[in-house]
């Protein structure tokens, strides 16, 4: 059952593929901003997955993130999401972002829950 105080922990390495150069985002080898809040989704996706009915999904449609510390290669970065709201099909979460236990990131991440099928068949 989707209810307040869910908390899942999603983990990335810092790695050539996923820095500001190569997504784009900057021109250094660091932790790129667009990684950092791929990783706060996953960890807000899977927070809720085995609570959703079948045939259900969760996306995104919101996130308001600060990326306040650099992180080099080889780092290990760790998301946190908590469910903080459930209103119907939108669920409203707290993310954050770690390397050790030095805050990199946080924010707050809208998702919504829809029918895979449904949605899929909009596109």
């Amino acid at each position: 059952m989707l209810q307040k105080g869910l908390k899942f922990e999603s983990r990335v390495c810092v790695t050539d593929s996923n820095t500001a150069l190569a997504l784009g985002s900057g021109d250094m080898a660091v932790f790129a901003t667009p990684a950092m809040v791929a990783l706060m989704e996953n960890a807000a996706m899977m927070c809720v997955a085995d609570y959703l009915p079948e045939g259900s999904a969760t996306v995104g449609t919101a996130i308001s993130t600060s990326h306040v510390k650099a992180s080099a290669l080889g780092a290990e970065i760790r998301a946190e999401a908590e469910l903080l709201e459930v209103d119907g099909r939108r669920l409203e979460f707290a993310v954050k972002a770690y390397e050790g236990d030095r805050l990199i990131g946080e924010g707050s991440h809208t998702r919504f829950v829809v029918d895979r099928e449904r949605f899929l068949g909009k596109l």
